[in-house]
């Protein structure tokens, strides 16, 4: 999952950063007004969990301190370099207990890995629907993002994320 993450992400922005500023920036249909916003979004979210699956202690923090970058080629990197972090993580191993904190809205509270895991991945779906739909509305077309897991239909650029 980790991996066809970082394929879905690299696909998506790769052709957002075919806009111009000013289309990557307009205000869109969405649960944010932008896809600027939207895949920030998505960034900070990564970096936030990321940070409660490293014990990195700096939680909530990440919102006020990271910078949304300005554009989408700026976002694909430090989106690259989450994805990376995030399928260092995985390989690591994890086990059925694994435990971490995670600063929620509410306070803290002690999750299992594999369910904060399950989580970001769900919460990227979600908001990489919502950035495709976005997509549409331009004259980039929205690249297919479900062509990773099974061989039949697997996306020639899928092979460099397996390994």
């Amino acid at each position: 999952m980790a991996r066809n993450n970082a394929w879905a992400n690299a696909r998506l922005l790769g052709a957002v950063a075919e806009l111009s500023q000013a289309e990557f920036e307009a205000e869109r249909t969405g649960f944010f007004p932008s896809l600027k916003e939207t895949l920030g979004h998505i960034w900070l979210v990564d970096l936030f969990y990321l940070d409660a699956l490293e014990r990195g202690g700096r939680g909530r923090a990440i919102f006020q301190v990271e910078k949304m970058p300005d554009t989408a080629t700026d976002l694909a990197a430090k989106q690259a370099e989450a994805d990376r972090r995030l399928i260092a993580f995985c390989d690591a191993g994890v086990g059925p207990e694994d435990t971490v904190s995670v600063g929620w809205t509410g306070g803290p509270a002690t999750e299992l890995v594999e369910d904060v895991l399950l989580h970001l991945f769900q919460h990227q779906v979600h908001h990489r629907g919502q950035a495709h739909a976005m997509l549409a509305g331009t004259d980039v077309a929205p690249p297919q993002l479900d062509e990773f897991f099974p061989v039949f239909d697997r996306h020639p650029d899928a092979a460099a994320y397996l390994d």
